[in-house]
């Protein structure tokens, strides 16, 4: 935590927009990494984020903030050099850097799980000792790379198939040779393509009669040969992300790029559910910048835009706002109770709690956003304005692999109805 330190402190914050309120308990390692957050999100992403959209680049300078500050090794356990954030805590400043950009807090959350699946969650799963002893050593490797090279990692999951909601094999093969891996294949939406160090690649061991518990995890390096980058990008939202096709052709990569030993990827896929929410607090984010948005922008607040007009005394409008705000707490309920109660083996209210606030937040933050619009009026139409891109970005949420807000209605409707292995007479 010493880089920590070179980091201003933060003026307080309106507790309105922050992600946990006032309320809410928080250890003064996540006060001070949620400050952390804040600071540069105020200071520096916020100014940065409508060149990102605008431009669709990848936001090599927050990174190189986040780096500077410490946040790279937010989810590398201490034992390895980094923070040891936990699922809550990662949820936390990631919601809080998604306030500022949710190019960067999306981005981000395929970095920290790049460490915090093989860290806390790996740590909670069954595994022999001799697979224990070999994870510790490969990810010892990774670790250090974070750490103290300050490496950038990705996590490309989607196939445009079923796999990346674990319903069939990836169709990315990873075929054993001596020495290490061989893989084939290519994974769209590719988060970070072209910008991280190494691709944490899912994919599925090359067998006869490989299913999806044959999934892999491997750690390619970007100037790996076989490996290369196509496509253009240019979407709806989220353009800085930068998500282009990535191929592999014949790509090797040493045994110790393993980022989880065989077997043990599906075994947390079916134990920790929660590990696949991530995605959500950067529209957590969103969803509060949006109503932190409005409520200055009709109070007259908004610097730069000539003359302060104030709109906050029609009554359509105070309406409109307290919508927001009651949307706003029960999305920031249901998201504070089901990432505090993250674990592996949840039991069956705590697993559908996290289907229904994953559906929860990305749906409400487009919704508020579709709000802030209408009472914000034609000016929130502007580019030089936020709404348009925290709109735009908002609507991509309920689209993303591996829980879209189909998925999660399917699960929680099907779960809901039946038990473990139960059928119809």
């Amino acid at each position: 935590m010493t880089a920590a330190t070179s980091v201003p402190a933060t003026a307080d914050v309106d507790p309105r927009y922050t992600v946990a309120g006032s309320s809410w308990p928080l250890t003064d390692e996540q006060r001070e990494y949620i400050r952390i957050a804040e600071e540069l999100g105020r200071t520096k992403f916020a100014a940065r984020a409508e060149r990102y959209d605008r431009d669709a680049v990848f936001p090599t300078e927050n990174y190189d903030d986040m780096r500077d500050a410490g946040l790279l090794r937010l989810c590398v356990p201490k034992s390895h050099g980094g923070w040891g954030a936990d699922l809550f805590t990662y949820a936390l400043v990631s919601a809080t850097i998604g306030k500022y950009c949710g190019a960067t807090a999306l981005t981000f959350n395929m970095h920290a799980c790049s460490s915090m699946w093989p860290g806390l969650l790996a740590d909670a799963l069954d595994m022999t000792g001799e697979q224990r002893a070999q994870h510790e050593e490969y990810r010892s490797l990774h670790f250090r790379r974070i750490v103290e090279d300050g490496a950038i990692y990705a996590q490309p999951f989607s196939e445009g198939t079923a796999a990346a909601a674990g319903r069939a094999p990836f169709g990315t093969s990873a075929t054993k040779v001596d020495g290490g891996w061989l893989l084939n294949g290519k994974k769209i939406f590719a988060s970070l393509a072209g910008s991280a160090d190494y691709y944490g690649v899912l994919c599925t061991e090359h067998k006869e009669g490989a299913s999806v518990r044959d999934s892999m995890y491997i750690a390619v390096p970007r100037d790996t040969p076989g490996f290369s980058i196509m496509g253009d990008w240019d979407p709806l939202g989220m353009r800085g992300t930068v998500s282009r096709t990535l191929i592999f052709e014949d790509v090797f990569v040493d045994d110790n790029a393993q980022l989880m030993p065989r077997g043990v990827y599906y075994q947390a896929a079916s134990r920790w559910p929660h590990m696949f929410m991530t995605l959500s607090p950067t529209y957590m984010g969103i969803a509060i910048a949006a109503f932190e948005f409005t409520v200055r922008y009709l109070r007259g607040e908004i610097e730069g835009m000539g003359p302060r007009v104030k709109r906050r005394m029609f009554p359509t409008k105070q309406i409109t706002v307290a919508q927001m705000q009651i949307m706003l707490e029960q999305t920031r309920a249901l998201f504070l109770r089901a990432f505090s109660e993250a674990r592996v083996d949840p039991p069956k209210d705590v697993r559908l709690r996290a289907f229904a606030a994953q559906y929860t937040i990305m749906e409400n933050a487009n919704q508020i956003s579709q709000l802030a619009i209408r009472t914000c009026g034609g000016q929130s139409m502007l580019k030089s304005l936020p709404l348009e891109r925290l709109y735009r970005d908002s609507r991509c949420g309920s689209l993303m692999l591996p829980w879209t807000a189909e998925l999660c209605l399917d699960r929680i409707g099907r779960e809901a109805l039946y038990e473990h292995g139960e059928g119809d007479d």
